[in-house]
């Protein structure tokens, strides 16, 4: 039917559909909201558990406690998480954004106080009342990579996509780690038990200035409308795993804890309950710079009786983690476990190499192999079960990436991934990975499942070898030795390598570093103990040490070459394959180490460094200062006693070089 201008009548109803099949329009019944906040609540439904129950029988814990209970307890352990100590309880505390509120009541978390919820929270404050106490902390528990992207785009100023799908994150002022603001409470335990003095990684305070900076920082994180509060596990051994809780003031710090510790199942949060060790992440807050032992606005502290960690000061999120690994340095021994700073992968066969190295020695690069599925590239623990990673992700070093070097690297910089201070295209959002402009310690942290031949779970047999990689910059330890248990400890307590830097007439010549059982910066107790459980798993599991140089050969850095990676990497597979346990050996003079005489694909006369230099003259004197400097770095170690005996220390020292 025609308008009165000719035009044809717009029909508003549906026609009903002919017999002949002819379809109408894809209309469809409203939706079924009467709000906008309805609306949204429909567009999410809530996550089934990520391990699905055996059998279809609910787990024991879900059988004794009804969701509402469950939900009332977890509240209940992260308000006694943030309770300060000049108040009965802790705070009020309840799930969900405060931003959106319609979201929290559908998902049965109030974001207000409503009476028929008040059992989900603690009571009211009886002592010192604040205004603290007179409102709702609100809880961003365990979210999701993509709610906490959510979180991080919109408040935290500096957080963008990049162009692969990562986030790209600022850590403010600080780009590196604090070790001389990290303090560790020296009690009468940890007086007996810790390293303390010279060469140790552990500086000390009081009991008082410790809860003194948990105060401040307790009241820092209870003044915000919100906090991220993260669950999680440390150590992949089921019979040796940490509870560990994180509340941070930043989705990046809650990112990157996710990250890089293991992430729980859904069922594994429900019977979490009280965690072993708690992180007060207030960085964004400085120290009181008046307070005893302080020596900057910014503050690490550990205490260990207490099982907490707080941070002031500096928004670097690998505090947290280096943090954690050195708790587990503590923690790990007391149980019989040795815990180690160390790469890990293991053979098609089931057999498994520890990989020791400083920066520079090429430990990521060697502990890389395609051809071998990948325990862990940083922190791992061993056990009577075997070794496990400590980690749930990696933390790689982002300066000058490329895909050719490092692909797996690489590709792993994608949705999920926290990328730290790095520089990119204000349009296209692509990443120069050699710009420093921020730091040249531009970070990823990624899950390891991100890598395509990690071993999820990150578990494996007892280690056949023992790898100490030394980049020698000095040019005169040879490609490989083997080493009996007493070199072995020795070497590991020596932590070796050489890094070459410039001098104050522009000559670049090599300068030796020594980090205690390569990571000294992390370690607890004294490096000797860790040597000492090393070559006791090494003798009961039938390990074999070995020391890899990946440095210079025929001269010192300047004069020499630095060895092939083809070789080293020849090298590490003869040592994997157990060729290398069949070889044929002699000693080398001053450090007396085994050196084969030949191995596969690997040019004969390298394999004896004296026969590289010209100068036999120049290479003997060499030889001699290094022995010197490492005689020099062990002084502060010879002096160990276990009790009263010092017979271990003397037969390490027997290992070292005699000239």
């Amino acid at each position: 039917m025609a308008t009165p201008n000719g035009l044809a009548r717009i029909e508003t109803h549906g026609k009903k559909k002919h017999e002949n099949g002819v379809c109408h329009d894809d209309s469809a019944a409203p939706v079924r909201a009467q709000t906008i906040d309805e609306l949204h609540a429909l567009q999410r439904k809530r996550s089934a558990p990520t391990t699905p129950i055996k059998d279809g029988a609910a787990s024991p814990f879900a059988a004794a406690l009804s969701e509402e209970e469950r939900h009332r307890q977890q509240l209940q352990s992260i308000s006694a998480s943030l309770a300060s100590l000049t108040r009965e309880t802790g705070p009020k505390v309840v799930k969900g954004d405060p931003a959106r509120k319609g979201e929290a009541a559908a998902k049965g978390a109030p974001a207000t106080p409503q009476k028929h919820h008040q059992h989900h929270h603690p009571a009211a404050p009886t002592i010192a009342v604040s205004d603290s106490s007179l409102k709702f902390t609100h809880v961003l528990y365990n979210l999701s990579p993509a709610e906490l992207y959510e979180q991080a785009i919109k408040y935290e100023k500096g957080s963008f996509i990049t162009s692969t799908g990562a986030l790209a994150t600022l850590s403010g002022a600080k780009t590196g780690r604090s070790p001389r603001d990290k303090r560790v409470v020296k009690d009468e335990a940890a007086a007996q038990e810790l390293w303390w003095g010279k060469g140790s990684p552990n500086i000390e305070m009081d009991e008082h200035t410790f809860l003194t900076n948990r105060e401040r920082a307790v009241d820092y994180l209870n003044s915000l409308d919100k906090v991220f509060v993260n669950d999680q596990f440390l150590n992949w051994d089921p019979e040796n795993r940490i509870k560990v809780r994180i509340i941070s003031a930043r989705a990046y710090h809650s990112l990157f804890m996710h990250n890089m510790c293991i992430r729980p199942t859904d069922e594994e949060l429900e019977s979490f309950g009280t965690p072993d060790f708690t992180i007060y992440n207030a960085g964004q807050f400085p120290c009181n710079r008046y307070t005893h032992y302080m020596t900057s606005s910014t503050s690490v502290d550990i205490n260990l009786a207490r099982r907490e960690m707080v941070i002031l000061g500096t928004q670097y999120a690998g505090e947290m983690k280096k943090g954690l690994f050195g708790v587990m340095h503590y923690l790990m021994p007391k149980r019989g476990i040795l815990s180690l700073h160390s790469g890990c992968n293991m053979g098609k066969d089931g057999d498994v190499a520890l990989f020791f190295g400083l920066s520079g020695t090429g430990k990521t690069t060697l502990s890389t192999d395609h051809n071998r599925l990948l325990i862990g590239d940083d922190e791992h623990c061993w056990s009577d079960n075997g070794v496990s990673n400590i980690e749930g992700g990696c933390y790689a070093k982002c300066i000058d990436l490329s895909q050719e070097k490092e692909p797996d690297i690489w590709n792993a910089i994608k949705f999920g991934t926290v990328l730290e201070n790095v520089v990119f295209d204000e349009h296209t959002r692509e990443v120069d990975y050699t710009d420093k402009s921020v730091t040249e310690n531009t970070r990823a942290a990624y899950p390891i499942e991100y890598i395509p031949n990690a071993k999820i779970p990150c578990v494996g047999p007892h280690p056949k070898n023992v790898i100490l990689l030394a980049c020698d910059a000095f040019g005169v330890l040879p490609p490989v030795s083997k080493l009996n248990l007493a070199q072995t400890m020795y070497h590991f307590i020596s932590g070796y390598t050489a890094l070459v830097a410039g001098t104050e007439d522009g000559i670049k010549e090599p300068q030796a570093t020594f980090s205690a059982c390569f990571g000294a910066a992390f370690i607890m107790l004294h490096p000797t103990k860790y040597a000492a459980m090393l070559a006791e798993k090494m003798q009961k599991y039938g390990a074999t040490g070995w020391l890899v140089n990946t440095g210079w050969s025929g001269g010192r850095y300047g004069v020499g070459k630095r060895i092939r990676l083809p070789y080293t990497r020849k090298i590490i597979d003869a040592i994997h394959s157990g060729e290398l346990l069949t070889a044929n050996y002699k000693k080398t003079e001053v450090f007396g180490l085994e050196i084969p005489t030949e191995i596969d694909g690997v040019p004969s006369e390298i394999l004896d460094p004296i026969n590289t230099w010209t100068d036999k003259a120049a290479y003997k004197e060499t030889l001699l200062r290094l022995a010197g400097l490492f005689k020099k770095n062990f002084e502060v170690f010879a002096s160990y006693k276990i009790g009263n005996d010092s017979s271990l220390t003397d037969e390490i020292l027997a290992a070292g070089p005699n000239f």
